[in-house]
């Protein structure tokens, strides 16, 4: 028995070494601790901070979205590590399945945050200031003063000083309450309630934008339809056959530029006269655009993106058949516009290709050789390689029209032209006349619908930040009683809600407004 009695000692010594009951968690209290966690503000920065990291991939790595060439290349150029990144989605990175949790995870983080914060603030805009404590010496910007005049006039004097500075008034007896700054906490409400629309606005432009490239030269025009395009990103939600239908012209491309001092060949203006039609029949519009001047039409835009030369060819074979006819893009290299391209001829006999160098305008360097040295086509230039053999069209693989591919070619002959002149082919393949400069441009056509929208909720969450950061909220007491000697002793403290030194200023403007300048203080 006393064996028994020890081993179940209830003593509150025993009940201590124990310990209490260990809590055990359910559903339902594992669900509401995980929320808790997930919309503290310490989640929320994690998870935007992980969302910047996980944007980083996107930079890194080539994208399907935007570049499937160039997606394609580097699986050929790493074959062994290449599927592997393709299977974390690091080449369709903002697609990919966890790019989704994270930015899902901090809109739910952001509105567990936002919701409760809102609601509260809502009460406290309709609460009324607090009593005055009962010791103000203790609070900050704490003053005392006595005076003769009456506590009530003093407490009258401190009211209607408040009221007049914008103050929120509270009076009692013996006291006056007052608080100022709840824009401080509005403005951290809209600030956070603008940074959740500015992401909803990122994810609606991300679900439903699309965004084109397109090169054009003068006299040429395209239409807004996916086989039109050099390049074409669309959201996941964008049908591409529901684009709309409207038809873009280039009648003429101007550019000016600087004509002497230090800064000669540096751009001034760049604009373009477009034609369009919205919908097919209808008669074109004219308008001109510039850099920062886009065309609007059918809720998309259309910019100027770019522009260079594109010197036109007239190729005949050697029975003096025409083959090739055409104004051939040549990229820029440089400021003065040195730029080079490739014709492709596959259906001549054998295929023939060409590497050229366009010089705007030209002049023999006796260093350098041949240069451009201004951008403008004053005395254009064209230095021409040719080739003969199999372009590599066949393969399968995609090519891109800048570049020639001689790896299966032979070099029959370099040839310097000038508009109007002639190249007479070696071994009776031809002859290649250079009949002018065109210019293209290269448009980018966007269709963002939620970007206006995020412009709003940026600015807007700038200006709630402004006013969070820039006007604390605080506090103010007012306390008169009355001595024994007949006189009112008066006390004046406040309290900041934030890290603010203005409340100091705030105890010192009140004592001078309702104690006259003689009063006394301790």
């Amino acid at each position: 028995m006393s064996e028994s009695l020890s081993t179940a000692d209830p003593s509150p010594a025993a009940a201590a070494e124990d310990g209490p009951p260990s809590a055990k968690f359910g559903v339902r209290e594992w669900s509401r601790w995980l929320w808790r966690q997930l919309t503290s503000m310490r989640v929320a920065l994690i998870l935007l901070f992980l969302l910047a990291v996980a944007s980083i991939p996107g930079s890194l790595f080539p994208q399907r979205g935007s570049d499937p060439l160039a997606v394609g290349r580097y699986f050929d150029e790493h074959a062994a590590i290449a599927p592997w990144l393709d299977r974390l989605g690091l080449f369709d990175v903002y697609a990919s399945p966890w790019f989704a949790a994270v930015y899902l995870l901090l809109c739910i983080s952001l509105v567990g945050c936002i919701v409760p914060r809102t609601i509260e603030h809502a009460k406290a805009l309709r609460r009324q200031p607090p009593r005055a404590p009962s010791r103000l010496q203790r609070l900050q910007g704490y003053t005392h003063a006595t005076t003769e005049q009456p506590s009530a006039a003093v407490l009258g004097d401190a009211a209607s000083y408040l009221r007049r500075k914008h103050w929120r008034v509270r009076t009692g007896d013996g006291w006056v309450s007052a608080e100022k700054g709840y824009t401080h906490e509005t403005g951290n409400v809209v600030f956070h309630i603008c940074l959740l629309l500015l992401l909803a606005a990122v994810a609606v432009g991300s679900l439903f934008g699309w965004r084109a490239t397109v090169i054009v030269v003068e006299g040429r025009g395209f239409s807004n339809a996916l086989t039109q395009y050099d390049s074409f990103s669309a959201g996941k939600l964008v049908d591409v056959s529901n684009l709309a239908p409207f038809t873009v012209t280039l009648e003429d491309f101007q550019a000016k530029y600087q004509q002497g001092g230090t800064q000669a060949g540096a751009p001034r203006d760049y604009s373009a006269d477009l034609n369009y039609s919205p919908e097919p029949g209808e008669a074109p519009t004219p308008i001109t655009i510039g850099v920062n001047t886009p065309l609007s039409v059918s809720g998309a835009k259309v910019f100027l993106q770019g522009h260079g030369y594109a010197p036109t060819f007239v190729v005949r074979d050697a029975a003096g058949q025409v083959i090739y006819d055409d104004a051939a893009v040549f990229l820029p290299q440089d400021g003065n516009l040195t730029s080079v391209g490739v014709i492709k001829i596959p259906d001549s006999a054998p295929p023939l290709g060409f590497q050229g160098v366009l010089l705007p305008t030209a002049v023999l360097d006796p260093v350098a050789g041949p240069i451009s040295t201004f951008p403008a086509a004053d005395d254009p230039a064209v230095f021409l390689t040719a080739w003969q053999g199999d372009l590599g069209l066949d393969s399968g693989e995609p090519q891109s029209v800048f570049r020639l591919d001689t790896t299966d070619m032979t070099e029959i002959g370099v040839d310097a032209m000038r508009p109007g002149e002639t190249w007479v082919l070696p071994d009776g393949l031809g002859e290649v006349d250079f009949t002018g400069v065109s210019q293209f441009v290269s448009f980018t056509v966007a269709h963002d619908p939620g970007k206006e929208f995020a412009l709003v909720a940026g600015l807007t969450a700038i200006a709630g930040l402004m006013l969070s950061l820039f006007i604390p909220r605080r506090r103010v007491w007012v306390r008169a009683t009355a001595d024994e000697a007949g006189r009112t002793l008066v006390d004046i403290a406040g309290l900041s809600r934030t890290e603010s030194s203005m409340v100091d200023d705030d105890t010192a403007a009140l004592r001078a407004a309702v104690v006259p300048a003689d009063g006394g203080s301790q």
